[in-house]
């Protein structure tokens, strides 16, 4: 391998640092209508009465769109393939408000200042009805928060808006009660965690217009170029034949982008108007109304025999999709299919969940999608469980563990083809110097470290389910083009697919030109998302590469007169080995373009009936104050095994960033409401993000495997990475001073409150 497994500048790099218009609101023209929400103030409430004849009348005003106005068609945000498990539980403005921040009325104008006068001057009466705030009485409650008739859901999910129930249902294997009973050592705890925000650079924002030809063009900030087509035909009730999406350049997403947040509002106003539309959410906006993590409630059992064998596991999760269900379905699963299978030895394992609703923000896909939560449950059941046996946290583990080519009953029935999870687990220890410095060690001036150990797979996209497609082209003087519909948002997919097509092609990464993403133009791509991008998109690659090598040394035949079985192609030329005819790429590039009938073109699909996961083992160690519980994070390390690198310098920002955020998900963020449904952090000053003084020191290395069913061994890496710091800081802080926190994030005053009873 000539480029794979080396780390090679992103195509975009030099764009980015120095400021190029890239992004989505550097690209909107200067005649585009600001379109703007109006909120609702109440967490649940009927609109009685809106009057905007005030506002329409203000100098500026493009129109003003209340529910009267769009279409009663109801959909679905999330960016799911079709038919998709959430409910369409949606319509673009409702009636009926289900939380504090619901859009009310459309507003779009010629300047921000207008449109923020004109909201100020719609009327509106409210009923306020009675709202369901806390998650664990939603289920059942005589209130509903959708009681319409067509309310819809596609999949059989369990689903029942008159129950408030988003979705519901389990899988299990033997008789865990009776397993249980008959565990020398069994631990049973609740674990809760609050909902995050992805808080991205770049807030939600799109833009559009109508073509020549009346088609809606949407240019928005999003991972799933092709769902929002489909998305916006549903809500708009047009033909998706009439909307082209095209993606720019992408200022983070982690999961946030894979809902269609904002672009239905400046889509609706540019039907409406024929006039270009933009909007662009606030922080404010991005914080009180967008698609956050979702809270759980994780029941977890897990029991042991007297030899460190565990022989059983139960969870059961209860999740708050919040006023609707996008990715409340999906989302719930992997708490429970990415926890479980982490171990080998259970006779018996059950989970079950319920996902309700209820009137706050709802939620929706964020990096690790459900895994994150069950792994902090799961992780930490484990490490209470090998405190209560007087056992080494990572002896257990070694004792537990899944390896290479075991199979998976809880995970879909796969068998492992590739696991380094056990040498993971091996140079992590190493790395943080387990032994010397475990459980604790008091430093002699009132305070004491500890350290804590957690380990996490993810999969690599969803098994039998999405599809990545590329076309690849041959072009004058031998260059190629590369057309993908994967979402680049960052995470350099541009790159490490053109490291993948130059290996296969022998050519170097700057003789491949990638373009992405456009519904007009790209091959169908499922979206970036669950961990897909490299695994399928990759294989995509492979495929067509291997396709367009074969018409290169037919051509050159063709060109030589000779048969093509005698033609070797070494990614510069075609030649005989054993003769003396030979001919360039360039010249094969140049050739096809003067009397010709055959493309030089290839295109591939790739799915997949597996999902590979990758996996990791993360340790940290804090330094916890005995006088106030204040606690900081000292070291953390990481060791990934991601099947083959494709790009290690890119992995490596990859583990260090989802690092980051799983940090902060531990010991800084936190999402509360008002006994009204407001909620309190609606700013970056409220809401605590770290920075990078506040992470602490952390280190990456990788444990390669090598999996067959990925490229050149590759499997993903954009999740697995965020998974293991919340169980293993609340492990290190349990060993420090004995204050288990179960509930994230994990504050000083929550471990004053533990040390103190």
């Amino acid at each position: 391998m000539k480029s794979v497994n080396t780390s090679v500048v992103k195509k975009d790099a030099m764009a980015l640092v120095t400021g190029k218009p890239v992004y989505t609101d550097d690209l909107v023209p200067k005649d585009c209508l600001i379109v703007k929400v109006l909120r609702s103030p109440h967490a649940h409430a009927l609109i009685q009465e809106i009057d905007c004849s005030r506002a329409e009348k203000l100098s500026g005003i493009a129109c003003v769109l209340t529910y009267k106005d769009v279409p009663g068609k109801r959909f679905t945000m999330a960016g799911q393939s079709y038919p998709e498990p959430s409910p369409y539980d949606r319509l673009i403005l409702d009636q009926r408000l289900r939380f504090m921040g619901d859009a009310v009325a459309i507003v779009a104008g010629e300047t921000e200042e207008e449109v923020d006068q004109a909201l100020n001057l719609i009327k509106v009466k409210y009923e306020v009805l009675e709202p369901v705030l806390d998650f664990r009485q939603a289920k059942d409650n005589p209130v509903l928060i959708h009681p319409e008739e067509d309310w819809q859901s596609l999949l059989p999910v369990g689903a029942d808006n008159k129950r408030n129930l988003c979705a519901s249902g389990g899988k299990e294997q033997g008789d865990v009660d009776e397993v249980l009973d008959q565990c020398d050592y069994v631990v049973d705890h609740v674990y809760h965690t609050k909902a995050n925000q992805q808080a991205m650079m770049e807030t939600f924002r799109a833009y559009c217009y109508l073509d020549t030809y009346g088609r809606l063009n949407m240019v928005s900030s999003t991972q799933i170029t092709f769902h929002v087509r489909r998305i916006l035909a549903h809500a708009l009730d047009i033909p998706k034949s009439k909307i082209r999406v095209v993606k720019p350049r992408i200022g983070g997403g982690f999961g946030a982008k894979q809902t269609v947040v904002a672009e239905v509002y400046p889509a609706v106003v540019t039907m409406k108007t024929g006039r270009p539309a933009k909007m662009i959410f606030s922080r404010y906006e991005s914080q009180i109304a967008s698609s956050p993590r979702h809270e759980m409630e994780i029941r977890v059992r897990i029991g042991a025999n007297k030899d460190g064998i565990l022989q059983a596991i139960d969870v059961h999760t209860l999740s708050n999709t919040g006023a609707f269900g996008e990715h409340g379905p999906t989302t719930v699963g992997l708490s429970g299919e990415k926890t479980i299978p982490l171990y080998r030895t259970p006779k018996a394992f059950r989970f079950a969940y319920d996902v309700v609703y209820t009137n706050v923000m709802s939620s929706g896909a964020y990096r690790g999608y459900g895994a994150t939560q069950g792994i902090f449950a799961v992780e930490s059941a484990v490490n209470e469980l090998a405190k209560k046996m007087g056992m080494d946290s990572v002896k257990l583990r070694e004792m537990n563990m899944v390896k290479e080519g075991d199979y998976l009953p809880a995970y879909h029935g796969e068998t492992l083809n590739s696991c380094a999870l056990d040498r993971c687990m091996a140079k992590a220890k190493e790395m943080i110097g387990w032994d010397k410095k475990y459980p604790s060690v008091d430093m002699g001036n009132g305070k004491v470290r500890g350290v804590g150990v957690a380990m996490s797979m993810q999969g690599s996209a969803i098994s039998g389910l999405d599809v990545a497609s590329v076309e690849l082209r041959l072009n004058d003087d031998g260059f190629y083009t590369l057309m993908i519909g994967a979402s680049d948002m960052g995470t350099g997919c541009d790159t490490t697919l053109a490291q993948v097509g130059a290996d296969c092609l022998e050519c170097d990464v700057e003789d491949i030109v990638v373009h992405g993403t456009d519904t007009d133009v790209s091959p169908y791509d499922s979206g970036s998302y669950a961990s897909s991008t490299m695994y399928l998109t990759g294989m995509a690659v492979v495929k067509a590469c291997t396709e367009m090598r074969e018409k290169i040394i037919s051509k050159a035949a063709q060109y030589l007169s000779c048969d093509k079985d005698s033609l070797e192609f070494d990614g510069k030329r075609v030649y005989q080995p054993e003769g003396e005819l030979e001919i360039s790429l360039k010249d094969i590039g140049n050739r096809v373009m003067c009397s010709n009938e055959d493309m030089l073109s290839a295109g591939a699909s790739h799915t997949s009936p597996v999902s590979p996961p990758p996996f990791m083992v993360g340790m940290a160690e804090v330094e916890v104050d005995q006088e106030t519980g204040e606690m900081e994070l000292v070291d953390y390390v990481a060791v990934v095994d991601c099947g083959t690198p494709i790009n290690p310098n890119l992995a490596r920002i990859q583990t260090e960033g989802g690092i980051a955020q799983g940090i902060g998900m531990a010991m800084y963020e936190d999402v509360t409401y008002t006994d009204k449904g407001q909620m309190v952090q609606n700013s970056l000053m409220q809401y605590k993000i770290p920075t990078r003084l506040d992470v602490g020191n952390i280190r990456v290395e990788f444990e390669s495997s090598y999996e067959p069913t990925g490229p050149f061994g590759a499997k993903s890496i954009g999740e697995i990475v965020i998974n293991t710091p919340s169980p293993a800081i609340a492990d290190a802080v349990a060993n420090a001073v004995g204050a288990r926190v179960r509930e994230l994030p994990i504050t000083a005053e929550k471990v004053y409150r533990h040390m103190r009873g």
